[in-house]
Protein backbone atom coordinates (compact mmCIF):
# COMPACT_ATOMS: atom_id res chain seq x y z
CA UNK A 1 0.00 0.00 0.00
CA UNK A 2 2.97 2.30 0.44
CA UNK A 3 3.00 3.05 -3.69
CA UNK A 4 -1.27 3.41 -3.51
CA UNK A 5 -0.65 5.95 -0.66
CA UNK A 6 2.84 7.52 -2.20
CA UNK A 7 1.00 8.76 -5.50
CA UNK A 8 -2.65 9.24 -3.88
CA UNK A 9 -0.70 11.94 -2.05
CA UNK A 10 0.14 13.93 -4.50
CA UNK A 11 -3.51 14.32 -5.38
CA UNK A 12 -4.52 15.45 -1.95
CA UNK A 13 -2.55 15.90 0.92
CA UNK A 14 -0.80 13.72 3.50
CA UNK A 15 -2.90 11.08 5.01
CA UNK A 16 -2.76 7.95 6.53
CA UNK A 17 -4.73 4.68 4.56
CA UNK A 18 -6.28 1.31 5.55
CA UNK A 19 -7.89 -1.05 2.81
CA UNK A 20 -10.71 -3.03 3.86
CA UNK A 21 -9.93 -6.45 5.76
CA UNK A 22 -9.48 -9.25 4.40
CA UNK A 23 -9.96 -8.41 0.25
CA UNK A 24 -8.10 -7.47 -2.68
CA UNK A 25 -7.82 -3.66 -2.75
CA UNK A 26 -8.41 -1.81 -6.46
CA UNK A 27 -7.83 1.86 -6.87
CA UNK A 28 -7.02 4.62 -9.69
CA UNK A 29 -5.83 7.75 -9.52
CA UNK A 30 -6.50 10.31 -12.09
CA UNK A 31 -4.43 13.41 -12.17
CA UNK A 32 -5.07 16.77 -14.06
CA UNK A 33 -4.22 20.43 -13.76
CA UNK A 34 -5.55 23.92 -14.45
CA UNK A 35 -4.04 27.26 -13.50
CA UNK A 36 -3.24 27.27 -9.68
CA UNK A 37 -5.36 24.28 -9.17
CA UNK A 38 -4.81 20.86 -9.38
CA UNK A 39 -7.57 18.14 -9.67
CA UNK A 40 -7.82 14.20 -8.88
CA UNK A 41 -9.94 11.66 -9.92
CA UNK A 42 -9.76 8.81 -7.80
CA UNK A 43 -11.78 5.23 -7.51
CA UNK A 44 -11.17 2.92 -4.68
CA UNK A 45 -12.46 -0.09 -2.93
CA UNK A 46 -13.67 -0.02 1.14
CA UNK A 47 -10.46 1.53 2.93
CA UNK A 48 -10.66 4.17 5.37
CA UNK A 49 -8.47 7.41 4.75
CA UNK A 50 -7.69 9.86 7.51
CA UNK A 51 -5.54 13.39 8.42
CA UNK A 52 -3.93 12.80 11.43
CA UNK A 53 -3.02 15.51 14.26
CA UNK A 54 0.48 15.12 13.08
CA UNK A 55 0.29 15.52 9.74
CA UNK A 56 -2.18 18.33 10.21
CA UNK A 57 0.34 19.97 12.06
CA UNK A 58 2.79 20.09 10.05
CA UNK A 59 0.96 20.78 7.10
CA UNK A 60 1.51 23.55 3.93
CA UNK A 61 -1.72 26.34 5.04
CA UNK A 62 -1.35 27.06 1.11
CA UNK A 63 -4.24 24.54 -0.12
CA UNK A 64 -7.77 23.24 0.64
CA UNK A 65 -9.84 20.52 -0.59
CA UNK A 66 -12.98 21.04 -2.58
CA UNK A 67 -14.51 17.28 -2.86
CA UNK A 68 -17.36 16.00 -5.18
CA UNK A 69 -18.38 12.35 -4.37
CA UNK A 70 -19.71 10.72 -7.41
CA UNK A 71 -21.06 7.47 -6.53
CA UNK A 72 -20.58 4.34 -3.38
CA UNK A 73 -21.68 5.04 0.39
CA UNK A 74 -18.78 7.99 2.24
CA UNK A 75 -18.59 8.80 5.89
CA UNK A 76 -16.48 12.06 6.38
CA UNK A 77 -15.89 13.81 9.69
CA UNK A 78 -13.94 16.68 10.51
CA UNK A 79 -14.52 19.58 13.17
CA UNK A 80 -16.88 17.73 14.89
CA UNK A 81 -19.15 16.80 12.00
CA UNK A 82 -19.86 13.59 10.10
CA UNK A 83 -21.62 13.32 7.29
CA UNK A 84 -22.68 10.02 5.57
CA UNK A 85 -22.99 10.58 1.96
CA UNK A 86 -24.79 8.00 -0.69
CA UNK A 87 -25.24 9.97 -3.25
CA UNK A 88 -23.61 12.88 -5.37
CA UNK A 89 -22.60 15.75 -3.08
CA UNK A 90 -19.71 18.55 -2.48
CA UNK A 91 -17.55 19.01 0.85
CA UNK A 92 -14.92 20.72 2.14
CA UNK A 93 -12.10 19.31 4.02
CA UNK A 94 -9.31 22.00 6.09
CA UNK A 95 -5.85 19.97 5.85
CA UNK A 96 -5.00 22.58 8.73
CA UNK A 97 -6.89 20.02 11.21
CA UNK A 98 -7.12 16.21 11.37
CA UNK A 99 -10.12 14.80 9.55
CA UNK A 100 -11.37 11.33 9.06
CA UNK A 101 -12.74 9.11 5.60
CA UNK A 102 -14.65 5.93 5.56
CA UNK A 103 -14.86 4.28 2.21
CA UNK A 104 -17.91 2.03 3.00
CA UNK A 105 -18.38 0.92 -0.57
CA UNK A 106 -16.34 1.48 -3.65
CA UNK A 107 -16.70 5.03 -4.00
CA UNK A 108 -15.31 7.44 -6.89
CA UNK A 109 -14.48 11.31 -5.71
CA UNK A 110 -13.25 14.44 -7.28
CA UNK A 111 -10.96 16.09 -5.37
CA UNK A 112 -9.49 19.81 -6.03
CA UNK A 113 -6.54 21.56 -4.40
CA UNK A 114 -7.76 25.10 -4.60
CA UNK A 115 -5.83 27.74 -2.71
CA UNK A 116 -6.82 28.64 0.72
CA UNK A 117 -6.24 32.82 0.04
CA UNK A 118 -8.21 32.30 -3.12
CA UNK A 119 -11.11 30.40 -1.56
CA UNK A 120 -11.17 32.51 1.24
CA UNK A 121 -11.04 35.66 -0.93
CA UNK A 122 -14.83 34.32 -1.99
CA UNK A 123 -16.33 32.73 1.05
CA UNK A 124 -14.63 34.05 4.04
CA UNK A 125 -13.98 32.17 7.10
CA UNK A 126 -14.02 28.57 6.16
CA UNK A 127 -14.91 27.05 9.63
CA UNK A 128 -18.36 26.25 9.41
CA UNK A 129 -17.97 24.77 5.56
CA UNK A 130 -16.15 21.42 6.33
CA UNK A 131 -17.38 18.45 6.01
CA UNK A 132 -21.56 19.51 5.58
CA UNK A 133 -22.63 18.05 2.71
CA UNK A 134 -24.05 19.96 -0.68
CA UNK A 135 -26.07 18.39 -2.60
CA UNK A 136 -29.23 18.95 -5.65
CA UNK A 137 -31.75 19.88 -4.69
CA UNK A 138 -29.44 22.66 -4.59
CA UNK A 139 -29.47 24.00 -8.28
CA UNK A 140 -25.56 25.71 -7.80
CA UNK A 141 -24.31 22.34 -5.88
CA UNK A 142 -25.92 20.68 -9.47
CA UNK A 143 -24.38 22.97 -11.95
CA UNK A 144 -21.22 23.01 -10.11
CA UNK A 145 -20.74 19.10 -9.90
CA UNK A 146 -21.67 19.07 -13.54
CA UNK A 147 -19.23 21.38 -14.62
CA UNK A 148 -16.45 19.65 -12.21
CA UNK A 149 -17.40 16.37 -13.36
CA UNK A 150 -15.82 16.76 -16.72
CA UNK A 151 -12.95 18.55 -16.12
CA UNK A 152 -10.09 15.60 -15.13
CA UNK A 153 -10.76 14.54 -18.88
CA UNK A 154 -10.52 17.75 -20.96
CA UNK A 155 -8.84 20.06 -18.46
CA UNK A 156 -5.11 19.06 -20.03
CA UNK A 157 -6.89 19.85 -23.80
CA UNK A 158 -7.66 23.55 -22.75
CA UNK A 159 -5.06 26.18 -23.84
CA UNK A 160 -3.47 28.36 -21.09
CA UNK A 161 -6.11 31.20 -21.21
CA UNK A 162 -8.78 29.42 -21.38
CA UNK A 163 -7.92 26.94 -18.74
CA UNK A 164 -7.48 29.88 -16.70
CA UNK A 165 -10.90 31.35 -17.48
CA UNK A 166 -12.62 27.96 -16.72
CA UNK A 167 -10.50 27.69 -13.37
CA UNK A 168 -12.10 31.10 -12.30
CA UNK A 169 -15.29 29.51 -13.16
CA UNK A 170 -15.22 26.42 -11.03
CA UNK A 171 -14.22 28.93 -8.23
CA UNK A 172 -16.68 31.25 -7.91
CA UNK A 173 -19.35 27.99 -8.88
CA UNK A 174 -18.01 26.09 -6.07
CA UNK A 175 -17.99 29.29 -3.85
CA UNK A 176 -21.59 29.99 -4.70
CA UNK A 177 -22.39 26.17 -3.59
CA UNK A 178 -20.47 26.31 -0.42
CA UNK A 179 -22.39 29.59 1.01
CA UNK A 180 -25.49 28.74 -0.27
CA UNK A 181 -25.83 26.02 1.94
CA UNK A 182 -27.22 25.44 5.61
CA UNK A 183 -28.83 29.07 5.34
CA UNK A 184 -25.17 30.39 5.59
CA UNK A 185 -24.63 32.75 2.82
CA UNK A 186 -21.16 34.69 4.40
CA UNK A 187 -19.10 36.91 2.71
CA UNK A 188 -20.30 37.02 -0.79
CA UNK A 189 -23.72 38.39 0.72
CA UNK A 190 -22.09 41.61 1.66
CA UNK A 191 -21.62 44.84 -1.50
CA UNK A 192 -18.21 44.99 -0.61
CA UNK A 193 -17.18 41.18 -1.22
CA UNK A 194 -19.21 41.46 -4.48
CA UNK A 195 -17.37 44.30 -5.51
CA UNK A 196 -13.91 42.80 -4.66
CA UNK A 197 -14.88 39.47 -6.71
CA UNK A 198 -15.60 41.59 -9.27
CA UNK A 199 -12.50 43.61 -9.13
CA UNK A 200 -10.48 40.68 -8.84
CA UNK A 201 -12.02 39.13 -11.65
CA UNK A 202 -11.33 42.19 -13.71
CA UNK A 203 -7.49 42.13 -13.16
CA UNK A 204 -7.70 38.36 -13.52
CA UNK A 205 -9.17 39.03 -17.08
CA UNK A 206 -7.07 42.39 -17.81
CA UNK A 207 -3.62 40.88 -16.55
CA UNK A 208 -1.89 39.79 -20.06
CA UNK A 209 -2.48 43.81 -20.86
CA UNK A 210 1.29 45.29 -20.39
CA UNK A 211 1.07 48.64 -19.03
CA UNK A 212 -2.30 47.46 -16.78
CA UNK A 213 -3.17 50.92 -14.99
CA UNK A 214 -4.81 51.02 -11.94
CA UNK A 215 -7.46 53.91 -13.42
CA UNK A 216 -8.62 50.72 -16.44
CA UNK A 217 -8.84 48.32 -13.98
CA UNK A 218 -11.28 50.79 -11.67
CA UNK A 219 -13.22 51.76 -14.80
CA UNK A 220 -13.76 48.22 -16.45
CA UNK A 221 -15.01 47.13 -12.96
CA UNK A 222 -17.06 50.08 -12.74
CA UNK A 223 -15.44 51.50 -9.47
CA UNK A 224 -13.23 54.27 -8.29
CA UNK A 225 -9.77 53.96 -7.62
CA UNK A 226 -9.75 54.67 -4.00
CA UNK A 227 -12.38 51.96 -3.63
CA UNK A 228 -10.72 49.54 -5.33
CA UNK A 229 -7.81 49.97 -3.14
CA UNK A 230 -10.08 50.03 -0.05
CA UNK A 231 -10.98 46.66 -0.59
CA UNK A 232 -7.59 45.08 -1.24
CA UNK A 233 -6.49 46.67 1.72
CA UNK A 234 -8.84 44.18 3.66
CA UNK A 235 -6.20 41.74 2.04
CA UNK A 236 -3.41 44.33 3.45
CA UNK A 237 -2.96 44.81 -0.81
CA UNK A 238 -3.50 47.72 -3.57
CA UNK A 239 -4.29 47.33 -7.15
CA UNK A 240 -0.61 47.28 -8.47
CA UNK A 241 0.33 45.13 -5.56
CA UNK A 242 -2.13 42.75 -6.01
CA UNK A 243 -1.60 43.11 -9.89
CA UNK A 244 2.13 42.29 -9.87
CA UNK A 245 1.48 39.50 -7.07
CA UNK A 246 -1.28 37.68 -9.76
CA UNK A 247 1.07 37.82 -12.45
CA UNK A 248 4.04 36.53 -10.89
CA UNK A 249 2.17 33.30 -9.82
CA UNK A 250 0.95 33.26 -13.43
CA UNK A 251 4.59 33.21 -14.09
CA UNK A 252 5.79 30.67 -11.36
CA UNK A 253 2.93 28.50 -12.78
CA UNK A 254 4.53 28.47 -15.97
CA UNK A 255 7.83 27.92 -15.04
CA UNK A 256 7.09 24.62 -13.80
CA UNK A 257 4.37 23.38 -15.99
CA UNK A 258 6.30 21.09 -18.33
CA UNK A 259 4.47 21.18 -21.02
CA UNK A 260 5.90 24.97 -21.61
CA UNK A 261 9.11 23.98 -20.85
CA UNK A 262 9.47 24.69 -24.64
CA UNK A 263 8.86 29.02 -23.90
CA UNK A 264 11.80 31.06 -22.72
CA UNK A 265 11.58 32.84 -19.43
CA UNK A 266 11.30 36.24 -20.85
CA UNK A 267 8.12 35.01 -23.04
CA UNK A 268 6.26 33.99 -20.35
CA UNK A 269 7.65 37.15 -18.73
CA UNK A 270 5.73 39.58 -21.55
CA UNK A 271 3.25 37.53 -21.84
CA UNK A 272 2.08 38.07 -18.28
CA UNK A 273 2.44 41.71 -18.41
CA UNK A 274 6.23 42.36 -17.48
CA UNK A 275 7.90 44.66 -19.73
CA UNK A 276 11.32 44.66 -18.47
CA UNK A 277 12.77 40.73 -18.02
CA UNK A 278 15.21 42.65 -15.19
CA UNK A 279 12.85 43.85 -13.32
CA UNK A 280 10.53 40.69 -13.61
CA UNK A 281 13.61 38.70 -12.29
CA UNK A 282 13.97 40.57 -9.02
CA UNK A 283 10.52 40.60 -8.67
CA UNK A 284 10.47 37.13 -9.12
CA UNK A 285 13.39 36.43 -6.59
CA UNK A 286 12.05 38.58 -4.06
CA UNK A 287 8.78 36.92 -4.11
CA UNK A 288 9.98 32.71 -4.55
CA UNK A 289 13.34 32.75 -2.91
CA UNK A 290 14.73 31.64 -6.18
CA UNK A 291 15.74 33.29 -9.85
CA UNK A 292 13.39 32.28 -12.75
CA UNK A 293 15.74 30.08 -14.34
CA UNK A 294 16.75 28.36 -10.67
CA UNK A 295 12.93 27.66 -10.21
CA UNK A 296 12.44 26.25 -13.55
CA UNK A 297 15.44 23.86 -13.16
CA UNK A 298 14.22 22.70 -9.39
CA UNK A 299 10.86 21.83 -11.10
CA UNK A 300 12.35 19.81 -13.87
CA UNK A 301 14.43 18.30 -11.45
CA UNK A 302 11.42 17.39 -8.96
CA UNK A 303 9.53 16.46 -12.11
CA UNK A 304 12.01 13.83 -13.27
CA UNK A 305 12.26 12.59 -9.83
CA UNK A 306 8.45 11.83 -9.78
CA UNK A 307 8.37 10.25 -13.34
CA UNK A 308 9.10 6.85 -12.72
CA UNK A 309 5.95 6.89 -10.26
CA UNK A 310 3.74 7.73 -13.93
CA UNK A 311 3.33 4.96 -15.98
CA UNK A 312 0.80 6.55 -18.20
CA UNK A 313 0.16 10.44 -18.36
CA UNK A 314 -1.43 11.61 -15.94
CA UNK A 315 -3.63 7.93 -15.44
CA UNK A 316 -2.27 5.64 -12.27
CA UNK A 317 -4.01 2.17 -11.88
CA UNK A 318 -3.53 0.25 -9.18
CA UNK A 319 -4.52 -3.61 -8.09
CA UNK A 320 -3.27 -5.00 -5.10
CA UNK A 321 -4.37 -8.18 -2.42
CA UNK A 322 -4.09 -7.65 1.44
Amino acid sequence: MSYWREVATRGYVEHDFEPGQGQAFNGSVKIATLPGLALTRFDADTARVSRSERSAARADANDMLLCMHVQGELGISQDGRDTVLTERALFLLDPLRPFDIQLKSHASNVVVKVPRAVLEARVGNTGNLTARAIAPPNAVAALTMGFLDMLPDLAESLDDIAGLKVAEQLLDLSALALTSEHGKITALSSSRATALLRLKATIERLLIEPGLKPERIAAETGISIRYANDLLAEDNSSIERYVNERRLERCRAALEDAAQSHRSIGEIAFKWGFSDLSHFGRRFKGRFGLTPTEYRRRAEIAATERQPETRRPGVLGFSETT
